[in-house]
């Protein structure tokens, strides 16, 4: 059984992602690692970041970013595309650039790619998530947080990255068009695991916070998803009072990456917010009451949520 690891990027390190522990922290799964590498602006130092990891697993794939072509950030999925092409394993393990693996669950990956590895009716895996928030100590359970995704597929022609690169679907009879459509795209058949991935995207200094979300408006274009509440000041990210409180360990390759963590005087703990302030979604009162009966009533089971996969 051979494993690939694949992922995308660009411009990583001047939007503050730990593109290096990303990497690091899927290569002990992986027999190798492909990265698809966009064209980065000359004051960033993505490719020096992951040559600094210096393993012979890592092949870095060069390519151009076509924004103007790809509306809604289908870019984002065909870059990962372009990565997966590449990649000789057996099963493939994906991993966003703000997104981390816990040392703790290499077993259970392992565990679960190996029963499934010859059940032909298996062609992915599904991880929980913990996205932070703000800081690394707070993260969010609220509703409109997607609570599964997947993050493992076996490598078969007709899946691909597809939306956003959010998510995978087959598609037999690709084309580019296909990115962002429903029709003639299916779910394909996952198990569920018991791993996590821990999702660092929205922990962020807010002035880097507020950089990365202006890109990202121009990647999605007018497929605003929350982001219209951006104006010139740096992100703000409310109450994290509000936030629930992370009480466990995150992964080991981590540690210097939140040791840099600076910005807490710029954030919200209690104390007076910013007045006119735009709320997000998990603020709002439609949020809190699904978050709420999600919770105590459903046992954390997700409501109304987007399910692009069928669970085997």
């Amino acid at each position: 059984m051979k494993v690939s690891g694949f992922s995308m990027v660009k411009n990583a390190t001047k939007l503050y992602f730990p593109i290096k522990e990303s990497i690091e922290s899927v290569l002990p799964l992986c027999d190798e690692f492909v990265i698809a590498v966009g064209d980065c602006d000359e004051d960033d130092r993505t490719l020096e970041e992951i040559n600094s990891i210096g393993s012979e697993k890592i092949k870095i794939i060069n390519t151009v970013w076509d924004i103007e072509n790809f509306k809604k950030g289908s870019e984002l999925a065909r870059q990962t595309n372009f990565a997966k092409k590449h990649c000789s394993g057996d099963w493939l393990i994906y991993i966003q650039a703000d997104e981390v693996l816990h040392e703790e669950d290499y077993p259970a990956i392992r565990n679960a790619m190996e029963k499934s590895h010859k059940d032909e009716n298996v062609e992915g895996l599904v991880f929980k998530y913990k996205h932070f928030w703000g800081d690394y100590e707070h993260y969010h359970t609220s509703h409109g947080w997607y609570k599964y995704e997947i993050r493992i597929i076996k490598n078969k022609d007709d899946i691909y990255s597809w939306r956003d690169a959010q998510t995978f679907r087959r598609i037999p009879n690709y084309s580019d068009e296909m990115l962002f459509n429903n029709e003639e795209t299916l779910k394909i058949n996952v198990k569920k695991i018991d791993a996590y991935v821990y999702h660092y995207g929205w922990a962020r200094p807010p002035h880097l916070m507020k950089n990365k979300i202006n890109e990202f408006e121009t990647i999605f274009g007018n497929h605003k998803r929350e982001n219209n509440y951006i104006t010139d000041m740096d992100f703000d990210f409310g109450p994290l009072n509000k936030i629930t409180k992370y009480e466990g360990t995150h992964p080991k390759i981590m540690e210097n990456w939140i040791n840099k963590f600076d910005w807490g005087d710029k954030l919200y703990y209690d104390g007076e917010l910013r007045v006119n302030r735009r709320l997000f979604k998990h603020e709002r009162w439609k949020y809190k009451v699904v978050t709420f009966f999600e919770k105590y009533l459903f046992g954390g089971k997700e409501l109304f949520g987007f399910k692009n996969y069928n669970e085997v």
